[in-house]
């Protein structure tokens, strides 16, 4: 007999020490594909943390690039990989006007913004910056106009017990 299947148990019917199944099934439950998982709380945590460091740069205008100067934006969400290596900030200029040359933009900006979020947020890794236009105000308000629209008004003012 060998020392090392003798010291590290049956390798051959994929069991360790204790006797136990291989680690990489133990307790997870089959994923489907294309599921993502929720956000962790620590993923939550350091979204929130980047968010507040961006929004304070931004503020305090220390951009110098020409196609961002004197304009004003929201960082919205920052939501971070599971590994916290990449972030993506999603950013609404006020006033509208976002196209891709304010993308561009951004995206340039990003190592100097990575520098001074590495000097605001301690963490082990500062993460890689990506930048993407939040639609979701757009998405509200098409809901809401859809909702003010004199054929849904008409709908929501039956009351639930009337029938036609």
């Amino acid at each position: 007999m060998d020392r090392r299947s003798s010291r590290h148990g049956d390798s051959a019917s994929g069991k360790s020490r204790g006797g136990h199944a291989s680690h990489k099934s133990r307790d997870r439950a089959p994923e489907a594909r294309g599921t993502a998982r929720p956000p962790s709380q620590r993923q939550l945590r350091v979204g929130e943390e980047l968010r507040h460091a961006l929004s304070e740069i931004f503020a305090r205008g220390e951009l110098r690039d020409p196609d961002l100067m004197g304009r004003s934006l929201t960082v919205t969400e920052v939501r971070a990989s599971p590994d916290l290596r990449n972030v993506t900030a999603y950013v609404t200029p006020l006033g509208g006007g976002a196209d891709q040359a304010f993308l561009a933009a951004l995206a340039r900006t990003a190592p100097f913004l990575r520098a001074r979020m590495a000097e605001m947020v301690p963490l082990r890794y500062t993460p890689k910056l990506f930048f993407a236009i939040d639609t979701s105000f757009d998405a509200a308000r098409r809901i809401e106009e859809v909702l003010r629209a004199p054929e849904v008004a008409r709908d929501l003012a039956k009351k639930p017990d009337e029938e036609e």
